[in-house]
């Protein structure tokens, strides 16, 4: 259980007393999109679910704005 604990990463967003992700942040937002430009896991940035839902429709905003690309081209 404690090994299982250590291993977990901790929510960037609560980390940093972020309570709304603003989807014009294009600096934060782009710390959670890969080469391809796909939303990571949660699994793999460590945010929680709360953050993560958050962070979708941000990207998803982002990117209907032509703020970020849909793909790497």
């Amino acid at each position: 259980m404690k090994e299982q604990l250590q291993n977990e990463k901790a929510c960037y967003f609560c980390v940093n007393n972020i309570d709304n992700i603003d989807y014009k942040d294009i600096h934060t937002i782009s710390r959670f999109v890969n080469m391809y430009k796909k939303i990571l896991p949660k699994r793999r940035t460590g945010t929680c679910s709360k953050h993560q839902r958050q962070l979708a429709t941000a990207i998803k905003r982002a990117r209907i704005m032509a703020l970020l690309p849909f793909t790497n081209q």
